[in-house]
Parts: structure tokens; sequence; C-alpha cells
């Protein structure tokens, strides 16, 4: 997984997020992808509800070109 220092981070725009709270950072492909596998998970985990689960599916799949 490609790595985000916190500066880099706190230098994202809000929208560079798939929720708010500025969770689940998605700035390329390779954040969107990751963000994908681990939402999956949390998910299953209990710690995501279905509506943060589908924004977070439709946000990165729009910055992975797939909506």
């Amino acid at each position: 997984m490609s790595r985000l220092t916190e500066e880099e981070r706190n230098a994202l725009p809000d929208d560079a997020f798939a929720l708010p709270g500025r969770r689940y950072p998605i700035p390329d492909a390779a954040h969107a992808r990751d963000a994908l596998a681990r939402a999956s998970a949390m998910l299953h985990e209990g710690h995501l509800n279905a509506d943060e689960y589908e924004t977070i599916v439709r946000r990165a799949r729009a910055v992975l070109g797939e909506d």
C-alpha cells in the first residue's frame, strides 16, 4: 500500500477522502484500491454501516474510473 505521511494527509483537500471526518483517503488509484479492500473488511467486522460502505465503494470506483 502507498503510505501518506501526516503532512501529506493533512495537505489533502476534504474531497480526497471517501467519508466525512477525513476518513479513507483516496487521492490516487493505489489508495482507492486499498480503501475498497479495507472497507469490505471493516463492514464485515461491524466498523462501517452499509451506507458508509456504499459511499466508499462509489467514491473509490470513481477515482479508479470504474463509475
